[in-house]
């Protein structure tokens, strides 16, 4: 009797884990040991005692702080201190810039689905969604990308009608003169006219994202605001942002830009200012700009402003006609015509009050801004760029693999096609979720750096799975260049999206998990503050909090492990509910799989970038599948979004999976490797791919539902009929729709031997002559058989003009 109340002690201590109260669970589990004892009338099992009497010691010991802190914590605190990270002032700056939201819920093991289902991103206002239809869809119009690329710029006209519809204002609130729109219609114009023009989504996209507009906005002084704003919003002023430079490209941080505080006169007066040197590369519309950004380590070698001589990374406003400029030379990305180029500063003197943002009290706090403004630029810049080309892809796609013919059937029809086309469609899905959900975020008043950290990276990452499987569908069409083929200029742009604002491979391996191991976990952060303050009653309770932490979910992992998830809660989803089940076991076992690689590897874990960068894509995958959920549960369940939200959902659980098991087979201390994986994976990795079945539902909603490819690709830019490329082939498939049922007659005819067997335009005089079609339906075919030969045609070019092409 004593043994099996002991029993139901452990099965109660596991089932107050498995809820997240874990030392409670020892109090608990102690106190029904000592009842069953009592109720057994046991008086003289000294084994059963003794057991009772260690357990009644650990929850007194783990369980009374004051205790614990004198008998524990002390001795722990300082074999800490040479365990965990030492925090650089960049690092720790980089580190609390931005705030923690949904990741933080997945970093600690149990999300709470509720209150995600519950939010509700904010929907486009309604000047918002006239200018995403008016003046956005009239500068699509407007734009031939073609012609942009040979003139190597976009023309004149353009740039006056971005200038005067204040496309370059879009983050200036309407009192300094700007549109003032929020994230979501941010994010919704850049896509649409990422669509039709990488070169026009850029020139855009760079002046509402880092950049002296956004600096301004959040920093800068109330007159910098009024002089620079409402000019940065009409295009009055063309801003451009330097801050990378040759010798610092990923780490920023280390630049070797250097503004010395000086006096001098000017104009028989003696200002106090700055002399600046600098090498800028790679800053976009810096040819053309007329207000330059600077960031660059501020030196007071004269004591002129204080006692310290560095003061640190800073940010400061220069006129481009500022003496000591070189500017206007063009880097070529990719043969993408944007405006993108060096700048260089030799003893540049600008007033320092004039230029510094923020004036002195911003002095040495460049860093911090340029941190919590990536946290947002990067949840919305590129992730819409990589979204426009996306549903850009799909669109054609879905289009050209139903109009396009081999062997007298679409080429949709065969497997080999619907493969890459349900990638397509599945991963545009996502992402597109995934954008959302994070503008939400940011309309709700959060920047989370991470889940920008996370959009950037994994974003522009599917957009070139998505461009590459598109170009393979169009094949040799795909890689002959000219004004019908947009796919070969989004192919052009992919491998810059993947660089900018941060390298994905760094972004990888050092940003999402290094910023979010600290940033995001409920207690590391905690645990290194209280150890650099000394602070032994803070540390004792974040230390105790983090093994709280850890056991719970420990537990919670192997429970979900060996039932298959299907005891963990989960909200009334329709015919989801398993999949958030599933999300919630891994994020437990990401828990206790991210906090046994920080303590076995301690500080050097940072170090070990293949193995953070496999904690990061389980992190991005849960969070990329959050989205996919919130999406599918806020939409109308239609039957084509079930199939993708199935699909997108089962690809992102592979991946968590997937990395998950690269990280246990890679882990240093091996045999701490082996018990992870029986309290994570007990039954092995059993997740799988979406299925070919699941993978050809999707494929045949995008080719045969015209309503779920326009719904999956909302914010392309569709051209007239008229225009090659999408224009001509949005008009040819409409023509082959009308004429399937046709072209069946024929074939059923064929098959019953009314009719011989030929080519197209003879089978079709053979079925008119037969009676088998009238002449109407011959006249439907033929328009049909003319819209297809025109939309598989490539351009060609006479030799002489075939020279001066870009």
């Amino acid at each position: 009797m004593p043994w099996i109340t002991l029993i139901v002690a452990l099965v109660a201590l596991a089932t107050l884990a498995f809820t997240g109260r874990g030392f409670l669970g020892w109090v608990a589990a102690v106190g029904i040991g000592l009842l069953g004892w009592r109720i057994a009338g046991v008086q003289h099992d000294a084994l059963f005692s003794a057991c009772v009497i260690v357990a009644i010691a650990l929850a007194a010991l783990f369980g009374l702080p004051p205790l614990r802190r004198q008998l524990v914590s002390r001795f722990v605190m300082p074999i800490f201190a040479k365990v965990l990270p030492k925090l650089g002032a960049t690092e720790r700056i980089a580190l609390e810039a931005g705030t923690v939201w949904w990741d933080g819920d997945l970093f600690g093991g149990m999300p709470d689905w509720d209150k995600l289902l519950a939010f509700t991103p904010a929907p486009l206002r309604e000047d918002e969604q006239a200018f995403l239809d008016g003046p956005t869809t009239e500068l699509c119009r407007r734009l031939d990308d073609w012609a942009v690329y040979q003139q190597r710029d976009l023309p004149p006209d353009i740039w006056q009608y971005i200038k005067e519809q204040r496309f370059l204002g879009m983050v200036i609130p309407k009192e300094y003169g700007g549109l003032g729109f929020s994230a979501i219609a941010h994010s919704r114009v850049v896509t649409r006219i990422a669509s039709r023009s990488v070169t026009a989504a850029v020139t855009v996209m760079v002046p509402n994202s880092l950049g002296p507009g956004e600096l301004l906005l959040h920093y800068g002084t109330e007159e910098q605001k009024k002089k620079h704003l409402d000019r940065l919003a009409r295009g009055e002023e063309i801003p451009c942002f330097a801050l990378t430079g040759p010798e610092a490209g990923s780490d920023a941080a280390a630049t070797q830009s250097e503004g010395i505080v000086e006096k001098r006169v000017v104009d028989g007066v003696e200002v106090l200012g700055l002399r600046l040197n600098w090498k800028k590369r790679y800053i976009t519309l810096a040819p053309v700009a007329t207000l330059i950004g600077l960031a660059f380590r501020l030196k007071d070698p004269h004591r002129l402003i204080g006692d310290v001589e560095d003061r640190g990374i800073t940010c400061a406003l220069i006129p481009r006609a500022t003496p000591g400029i070189e500017i206007g030379l063009r880097h070529d990305p990719m043969g993408v015509p944007f405006q993108n180029g060096p700048i260089v500063g030799k003893d540049v003197f600008v007033p320092l009050d004039d230029a510094v943002i923020g004036g002195r009290a911003q002095i040495g706090n460049g860093w911090r801004m340029l941190m919590e403004s990536l946290a947002a630029g990067r949840s919305i810049s590129l992730p819409a760029l990589s979204i426009g080309a996306s549903q850009l892809c799909t669109r054609i796609c879905g289009a050209y693999a139903t109009v396009r013919e081999q062997f007298d059937t679409p080429i949709g029809r065969f497997e080999g096609i619907e493969e890459p086309l349900a990638r397509i469609a599945g991963l545009t899905y996502l992402m597109t979720a995934a954008r959302t959900l994070t503008c939400g975020a940011l309309d709700a008043g959060e920047k989370p750096a991470v889940i920008g950290n996370i959009c950037k990276a994994y974003l522009t990452d599917s957009m070139r799975q998505v461009v590459s499987d598109a170009m393979d569908i169009r094949a040799g069409s795909a890689i002959q260049r000219g004004p019908r083929n947009t796919l070969a200029r989004a192919w052009d742009a992919v491998p810059i999206g993947i660089t900018v604002e941060g390298a994905n491979i760094l972004t990888r391996t050092m940003m999402i998990y290094g910023q979010g191991a600290i940033r995001c976990h409920p207690f590391v952060q905690k645990e290194i503050d209280a150890v650099a303050k000394n602070d032994l009653a803070a540390f004792d309770r974040a230390i105790f909090g983090h093994l709280n932490l850890f056991y719970t979910r420990a537990v919670r992992a192997k429970l979900l492990a060996w039932t298959g998830s299907r005891i963990a809660g989960k909200p009334d989803a329709h015919d989801m509910g398993r999949y958030y089940q599933h999300l919630s076991r891994f994020s437990a076992a990401f828990t206790i799989l991210s906090d046994t690689a920080m303590g076995t590897l301690g500080g050097s874990l940072k170090r070990r970038e293949k193995l953070s960068g496999r904690l990061a894509d389980a992190l991005a995958w849960l969070y990329l599948a959050s989205c996919t959920l919130k999406r599918y549960h806020d939409e109308p369940k239609t039957r084509p979004n079930y199939a993708l939200a199935r699909w997108a959902t089962e690809l992102a659980l592979y991946r968590i999976q997937e990395a998950l098991v690269g990280v246990l087979d890679n882990l240093p201390v091996r045999w701490v490797a082996c018990l992870l994986k029986l309290t994570i994976f007990p039954l092995g990795a059993r997740f799988r791919p979406p299925s070919d079945a699941l993978g050809s539902e999707v494929a045949r909603d995008i080719l045969e539902n015209n309503d779920a490819r326009r719904t999956l690709t909302a914010d392309v830019f569709v051209p007239p009929a008229g225009e090659p490329g999408l224009g001509a082939l949005e008009a040819a498939l409409d023509k082959a729709v009308r004429a399937i049922p046709i072209e069946t007659k024929l074939r059923d005819a064929v098959r019953a031997g009314k009719l011989d067997r030929a080519p197209g335009y003879m089978l079709d005089e053979l079925g008119v002559q037969a009676g088998v079609i009238s002449g109407e339906e011959y006249d439907l075919l033929n328009e049909a058989r003319d819209a297809r030969d025109e939309v598989i045609a490539v351009d060609a070019f006479d030799p002489q003009v075939y020279k001066t092409l870009h």
